[in-house]
């Protein structure tokens, strides 16, 4: 007869009392809190990455690579830019709004970056830029900062901020999809995730 190991029964899921799944967007107010704690705070590092995060709406692998010569110098800072993107091997455009060229301009001048510099060194000797971990770590302090709860954001929130944003205010699937570099309009379906809720809200609105 076959017995059950009690300490195989006692063992919780590895996900017991987490939140799973997507990490939430930003919403408006949100964006704002962060920017706002980072100017009181006189943090131009992190209030570049922060505005360069939500712009771009790069995976954080090709974010913390990015070069100064990826965004243009010190002296002008591109409105648009293209990065070819480390998943999908495809490139990807973005645009850089005059605040986050601003905050960008002023972080590589504070930082005294040369042009083939990474765009976010790392301060630890042995790694040449920011992490992905460290990435995490500084999302997790900005979402701290403003008083949100850690465990339902991450860095995809800087990525899903801006393409739900425009979503919402155009309904138009096929720009997100080129703003987030997908190539299968499905895969931009289902990483905004609010699919569902647009069906009920034009049945709702939907009169027989």
């Amino acid at each position: 007869m076959n017995t059950i190991d009690p300490s195989v029964q006692r063992r919780e899921p590895w996900n017991k009392g987490k939140l799973t799944g997507q990490k939430a967007p930003l919403r408006l107010r949100d964006i704002w809190a962060i920017r706002i704690h980072l100017q009181l705070a006189r943090n131009i590092r992190d209030l570049a990455l922060f505005d360069l995060a939500i712009d771009s709406k790069l995976r954080a692998c090709d974010l913390v690579k990015l070069r100064v010569r990826d965004v243009g110098s010190a002296d002008h800072i591109s409105s648009r830019t293209i990065v070819l993107q480390q998943k999908t091997r495809r490139p990807v455009q973005f645009e850089i709004t005059a605040p986050t060229r601003d905050a960008i301009s002023a972080w590589i001048k504070q930082a005294q970056l040369q042009s083939n510099a990474f765009l976010f060194p790392s301060r630890i000797r042995n790694s040449d830029h920011l992490s992905t971990r460290q990435y995490a770590r500084i999302v997790n302090a900005w979402i701290e900062g403003i008083g949100l709860d850690v465990a339902a954001y991450g860095t995809h929130t800087m990525r899903r901020t801006k393409a739900t944003l425009i979503y919402r205010r155009t309904k138009n699937l096929r720009a997100v999809q080129l703003l987030l570099g997908h190539t299968k309009l499905e895969s931009t379906v289902r990483y905004l995730g609010i699919e569902v809720e647009d069906a009920l809200e034009i049945a709702e609105q939907t009169e027989v």
